[in-house]
């Protein structure tokens, strides 16, 4: 907050502080015109995304994922998981934290939390789809129903 008074743009790169304080800080973004510029890779694309455009052209967000250590695997499979599993993802190396969150798709909810936030975003303007290639990090649907990823 006290960065936000300052009254200069700021660089976020992590998700946590829209998660717990996500209004707080974009109103007072928004009372001191300050630009919250997303560096996380699926906000970025977001962000530049929407560079251009209004906000009322948005019709929604899609974020992706990649389906993580888990996808397509049966109920009974899913029984048996371990923790060294799930920290075995398909697509990405990354921390044991950010691993076991990404596993169990809960990395994906925080961002759905966060772009709600970033965006000024109805939670039911966000969708989430499997993309497990990993080469789309984000999407943004307009009105006229053109596709920017």
């Amino acid at each position: 907050i006290k960065a936000i008074e300052a009254k200069k743009d700021r660089a976020l790169a992590n998700k946590e502080t829209l998660v717990v304080a996500g209004a707080l800080v974009m109103k007072k973004a928004k009372e001191m015109g300050v630009e919250i510029l997303p560096v996380d890779s699926e906000h970025s694309a977001i962000f530049q995304s929407l560079n251009g455009y209004n906000e009322e052209d948005v019709s929604k967000i899609i974020l992706t994922a990649s389906g993580g250590p888990f996808r397509g695997k049966n109920i009974e499979e899913l029984k048996n998981v371990t923790v060294k599993d799930a920290l075995k993802h398909p697509k990405w190396n990354m921390g044991q934290k950010i691993s076991i969150d990404s596993a169990t798709l809960m990395n994906k909810g925080l961002e759905v939390i966060e772009a709600h936030f970033l965006f000024n975003c109805p939670y039911e303007n966000i969708e989430v789809v499997v993309h497990p290639q990993g080469i789309i990090h984000s999407m943004v649907e307009y009105n006229d129903a053109s596709v920017i990823a």
